[in-house]
This record gives structure tokens, C-alpha cells and sequence, in this order.
């Protein structure tokens, strides 16, 4: 296995379905522009409450990805 260097980003994904929608939205939404992603971290989880029931979903996640070789 060859040595990288990562870089990466924060994002944060939603969804009214579940944490899992939420991290799935996000990390398809950054492939239509990020290439090369190898990593993900949920790093924060929250949601909003509604008629004493979860209504939405918000998650924070940092994505790593490998940069193109020079």
C-alpha cells in the first residue's frame, strides 16, 4: 500500500428518513464533484422535534479524500 496524503471537508447532510439518509445524501451529492474519496466521520448528530415526535435529521461529517498524483 503506497503512503497518501488526505485532504478533507466538512459537510452537513439531512433528512426527514433517518442519520443513515442523511450521511447517504451528503456523500452522493459531494461525489458529483469530489473525486478520489476514501473516508467519512460523523462528527455531529441533530434533529429537529416536531408534535413530540423526530421530524428531521441533520448530520455533520467530515469526508477524506486522496489527492491527484502531481
Amino acid at each position: 500500500m503506497s503512503d497518501h496524503v488526505y485532504k478533507h471537508i466538512e459537510l452537513t447532510g439531512s433528512s426527514t428518513e433517518s442519520i443513515e439518509d442523511a450521511t447517504r445524501r451528503a456523500i452522493a451529492r459531494a461525489a458529483a464533484t469530489v473525486r478520489h474519496m476514501r473516508w467519512f466521520e460523523v462528527v455531529q448528530v441533530r434533529g429537529q422535534i416536531d408534535n413530540d415526535a423526530v421530524h428531521y435529521w441533520q448530520v455533520v461529517l467530515k469526508i477524506g479524500f486522496t489527492l491527484d498524483e502531481a
